[in-house]
């Protein structure tokens, strides 16, 4: 190289355009938002403009957020790649939070050919005062097209990921089938796919995946999710990776998800960095289940119901997402990649629900969220409530409380726990869930040898199938079904006060002949509010075409209740053994030693605890 010679410049793409993708989310303005003679060719991937159309890229899946590159992955090299053809003004804004906006680039440029892209630094905005977005729009001057865009940096990555995705499936073949077809397309082309793997534990045993050089199946116990991600942990470390990202089988994900999270890692300043996907749900594709969640006693997701559609919303997300966490921050594990190094505590046999909670929880993770990076569940939570789920809430709930000192916990902060489950399930008449959590509140002061004992919840799925009291999903005719009336009012706060005092009718006598008769739709499901009063609760799926029906019943709220109070004088006179077992045991219940043996496995070498 001669003394003259300026070498030229080595550009990583941190983050590509992401577009709608049919059978997983089709709502536009999640991606961008055209206006005028403007257009998208979803099969292309290419936007195709009239002279004066417009595209806005202040979405939630196309916008950067260099805030947070700034503060995990000390980036301070930032340029756009543009690739297309025609005539365009640009303008790229960075978004800050409570001040004005500023134009970081306005130009009009010439694009002439949509394979050699045109680059803008953008590195003048690492001065900034406080963290900012990023974000470009588009005018058309001309005729054109926009074929890709990219936000690269000139920076070298800190380490090369070797990413293990750990996916756990359970009879869901077709499910399970249609992911691995979209990572083998999606890995034939991707620049990673010499460091991204995709391990299926099957643990129905069922579903019949082939090998491959990129997806590896295999077949396991039936010990929940727990057990399936506690394995898949075990086959990803056994196979060199160094980082593990843990997904359902029900999740889907754009496939760019994973090289966002691939690129995050390999920048990350801290070794213990991991990515916490966001979470919609199938009915409203554009609303936020969570992004990121906080255990206080119960799991908050955070962000609950902001809407992905509008960009004053999601700017304000991410702008207040780069901030550090809220204590008892996790992340859930349909999508969630952590470094393998990190781990020193393997999952919780929970079976399922808590296990991951729980794992964040035992470790040092320092937990990001990504824009972009989102599992569109197939199934609405509201609809998964049932005995069994609230059973595995509870025990859960109390477990973390018991067993981990970070919570810093009393005896009757987990308390509140079972007493606020169980009571909400009797004052909204469901009396199998409130039965199944009495028995949670039992099994938890069984201690933690129970929950090694009964690592595939055999027998308490049994029992818990033959508990009666809730409804059962039917198919819904409103001509057969009982009209509804309304003697109280539950948004009347002096209404609220009288039944509270009644405990929900009750103490009063012949509560059942007088008392409200409500049909809610799924969303309100879980509303206490609206059950005020109410002496029959019926309730309609998202599709109204299946509806339950639960009715007051003196008998068996009584019987819960005092159940319920027998199961607290105990806890609080055992809690101090109690929780002493709990933080004795948890090391021995979440090792590598304890699944080695659960799961059978053999040759498999331990990791040093």
């Amino acid at each position: 190289m001669g003394l003259n010679t300026i070498p030229t410049p080595q550009y990583t793409t941190l983050q590509s355009l992401v577009w709608p993708e049919q059978g997983l989310c089709t709502e536009r303005d999640l991606y961008v938002h055209l206006l005028g003679p403007a257009g998208l060719s979803e099969r292309e991937s290419t936007l195709f403009f009239a002279a004066g159309g417009e595209a806005r890229f202040n979405t939630y899946f196309n916008l950067f957020n260099f805030g947070k590159w700034q503060k995990h992955c000390g980036l301070n090299d930032i340029w756009l790649a543009l690739s297309g053809k025609g005539q365009f003004e640009i303008t790229t804004f960075a978004a800050f939070a409570d001040r004005s906006w500023e134009r970081v680039l306005n130009e009009v440029v010439d694009l002439t050919d949509d394979q050699t892209p045109l680059r803008f630094d953008l590195s003048q905005i690492t001065g900034a005062d406080r963290p900012c977005l990023l974000y470009f729009e588009l005018k058309a001057l001309s005729q054109g097209v926009i074929s890709s865009a990219d936000w690269q940096t000139t920076q070298s990555p800190r380490r090369t990921p070797e990413l293990a995705l750990s996916v756990t499936t359970f009879r869901r073949e077709t499910s399970v089938r249609n992911s691995v077809a979209r990572f083998e397309s999606f890995i034939k082309t991707s620049p990673l796919r010499d460091h991204i793997q995709m391990i299926v534990v099957d643990n129905g045993q069922s579903a019949n995946l082939t090998r491959s050089s990129h997806v590896t199946p295999i077949n396991n116990a039936n010990l929940g999710g727990s057990g399936g991600f506690a394995r898949g942990l075990i086959e990803a470390r056994n196979s060199g990776a160094s980082h593990c990202l843990f997904m359902d089988d029900d999740a889907s994900v754009h496939m760019a998800s994973f090289e966002r999270t691939w690129m995050f890692l390999a920048y990350a300043v801290d070794s213990k960095t991991a990515i916490s996907g966001a979470m919609t749900v199938s009915e409203h594709r554009w609303k936020v289940w969570e992004n990121g969640a906080v255990f206080d006693g119960k799991c908050q997701g955070l962000w609950r119901d902001t809407d992905l559609r509008d960009p004053i919303q999601v700017v304000n997300m991410e702008l207040s997402t780069i901030s550090d966490p809220p204590n008892h921050f996790y992340g859930g594990w349909w999508f969630f990649a952590f470094a393998v190094d990190a781990v020193e505590h393997m999952p919780f046999p929970f079976f399922v629900r808590g296990d991951d909670v729980s794992f964040s929880l035992a470790h040092d993770f320092n937990i990001v969220t990504l824009p972009g990076v989102i599992s569109f569940q197939d199934e609405d939570f509201a609809n998964k409530e049932n005995p069994q789920t609230l059973y595995l809430d509870v025990r859960s709930h109390m477990a973390h409380f018991l067993s981990l000192p970070q919570m810093k916990a009393d005896k009757w902060q987990t308390l509140r726990v079972p007493v606020w489950f169980t009571l909400r399930s009797i004052l909204r008449s469901h009396y199998g869930s409130a039965q199944a959590m009495n028995l949670a509140f039992e099994d938890v002061m069984r201690g933690p040898e129970f929950f090694a004992d009964n690592a595939d919840m055999s027998e308490r799925r049994a029992l818990i199938k033959t508990y009666t009291g809730d409804g059962h999903w039917r198919p819904w005719d409103a001509s057969r079904h009982p009209p509804d009336r309304g003697l109280f009012n539950p948004h009347h706060r002096m209404t609220r006060l009288f039944m509270k005092l009644t405990l929900n009718g009750n103490l009063l006598p012949f509560f059942r002949l007088f008392g409200n008769r409500i049909t809610l739709p799924l969303p309100d499901r879980g509303s206490t509010r609206l059950t005020w009063g109410a002496a029959r609760l019926t309730y309609l799926d998202a599709t109204r075409t299946k509806a339950y029906s639960v009715t007051h019943s003196k008998r068996h709220s009584w019987t819960e209740i005092w159940r319920l109070a027998r199961n607290s004088v105990r806890f609080l006179i055992q809690y101090k053994q109690l929780k002493k077992d709990w933080q004795d045991n948890y090391d021995q219940l979440a090792s590598d030693a304890f699944w080695h043996n659960k799961l059978s496995i053999q040759d498999i070498p331990i990791a040093a605890e």
